[in-house]
């Protein structure tokens, strides 16, 4: 097992990180911004390095920086958590080529999975089945319409190193190609410096069902069970069920099983997740996210796995603490993403949290690294903390969710709060009747 672990993150999966070092007996350091020298992870991690200023570019996605941290302090392991540069290949080379481990994948699956046309024709060869699409990018307008057509529309136009909805645009029909190559092209170049862009099927109300995977390096691979990702706003996800109230129990197999097989022919290494477009009975592949997701307590709930210790503990060389046979789905769990936001408008709320009080009690988990006096920066993501609810079932999730969003107290900042409670008055929402575009059509209404 590793002796020390630098996280390279921040806000609460740092802390997540950080706990279950101490559960596994790891010491931790922790990398910070100068804008997050009073992080409570930086507060209760062993060891500390302030790595730049508060922009991401100079601190947490400094590479020369974060590897120096780690060989000052000792560090033989890195883990990256979710965002900056944990789906980096050049990253996860360089932190091995320094003899330390990236708590994460081989490179090459995070540089293929990384490029989505490369991911669908890596899927497409291990038998996932995927969303009708152009083959490859396309190189002109021509190529492009030729491939609308024969996919039929309404299409979609997709950055292929995109993510987060950049470089993602809709051509209901011919008249609209044009336009949104165009648009897509110049999001992806400024986003992300690769402006290639692909078409698939736009489908019309289906709901994002992605499947968690684990694997260690002694051939062992595990799916354990679908999250429901489908609440979404300008493509990001608010609110995340698992299990789905959308699918069967046969379905639920069937997807379950052929992510665990697909991953298994990779020979990948480590946790993933692979997403799926679900609707009318079928699944379509769409991206398969190499790192923990932030999403991953609802799969811990439902499971009682703990993933990150498992991460941790495959990327050290130990086999899997479970076998699939082991894997028992009971009850249902709902993570609510709670934003320094204002509940209408959306616009970023940051500044000094006066007062702070989490939800409590049965069934009620609330991840996140705010305390009263902690000062919310602006520049990094809005998200402050997770609020997971745990249930027997669907219903008994809800009223728990309802309770718990009654007890938060957190005063200083506008948060999403609201937002949550209002959603649970909402008959679709109750019934589990939702898909991806439903919370951006209540939320116009």
């Amino acid at each position: 097992m590793f002796e020390k672990v630098l996280i390279a993150n921040r806000g609460e999966i740092a802390l997540r990180i950080h706990r279950a070092c101490k559960e596994l007996g790891i010491a931790t350091v922790a990398v910070h911004s100068t804008a997050d020298a009073n992080a409570m992870h930086v507060r209760l991690a062993d060891e500390s390095v302030c790595i730049g200023p508060p922009a991401p570019k100079d601190s947490y996605l400094n590479i020369p920086a974060i590897i120096s941290a780690a060989e000052i302090t000792g560090a033989d392991a890195i883990h990256p958590g979710y965002g900056f540069l944990s789906e980096n290949a050049r990253f996860a080379e360089i932190v091995r080529a320094h003899n330390i481990t990236f708590i994460g994948p081989e490179a090459e699956h995070i540089r293929v999975m990384g490029d989505k046309i490369a991911a669908k024709e890596a899927m497409r060869a291990v038998g996932v089945p995927l969303v009708p699409g152009s083959d490859g990018g396309v190189s002109s307008m021509e190529e492009a319409r030729a491939a609308a057509d024969k996919i039929g529309y309404p299409v979609l136009v997709k950055a292929a190193a995109g993510g987060g909805g950049r470089g993602m645009k809709i051509a209901r029909g011919p008249e609209n190609v044009v336009e949104a190559v165009s648009t897509a092209k110049a999001e992806a170049k400024a986003a992300f410096g690769d402006d290639t862009v692909y078409l698939e099927k736009y489908l019309e109300r289906p709901r994002h069902i992605e499947i968690q995977i684990v694997a260690d390096s002694k051939g062992n691979v595990v799916q354990l069970g679908e999250r429901d990702c489908s609440l979404q706003r300008r493509h990001q996800k608010v609110l995340e069920e698992a299990l789905s109230p959308a699918l069967t129990q046969k379905e639920r197999e069937k997807i379950g099983e052929i992510a665990r097989k697909a991953i298994a022919k990779l020979g990948y290494l480590g946790v993933g997740t692979i997403e799926f477009l679900y609707e009318n009975g079928e699944f379509y592949f769409i991206e398969m996210n190499t790192r923990l997701q932030v999403e991953h307590p609802i799969t811990e709930q439902v499971t009682r796995i703990d993933l990150v210790r498992e991460q941790i503990r495959i990327a050290a060389g130990a086999p899997l603490s479970f076998a699939q046979k082991d894997v028992v789905f009971k009850g249902h769990a709902i993570e609510c993403r709670i934003n320094a936001e204002d509940p209408r408008t959306f616009r970023p709320s940051p500044g000094e949290i006066t007062y702070f009080h989490a939800a409590g009690g049965p069934g009620v988990r609330f991840d996140s690294a705010v305390y009263t006096g902690y000062r919310i920066p602006p520049f990094y993501d809005s998200m402050i903390g997770k609020l997971i609810v745990f249930g027997d079932d669907r219903a008994h999730c809800l009223a728990r969710l309802r309770r718990a969003l009654g007890e938060m107290a957190l005063v200083g900042v506008d948060t999403t709060i609201p937002l949550f409670i209002r959603l649970l008055d909402e008959p679709d929402f109750q019934k589990g009747e939702y898909h991806i575009h439903w919370l951006e059509e209540w939320l116009a209404q």
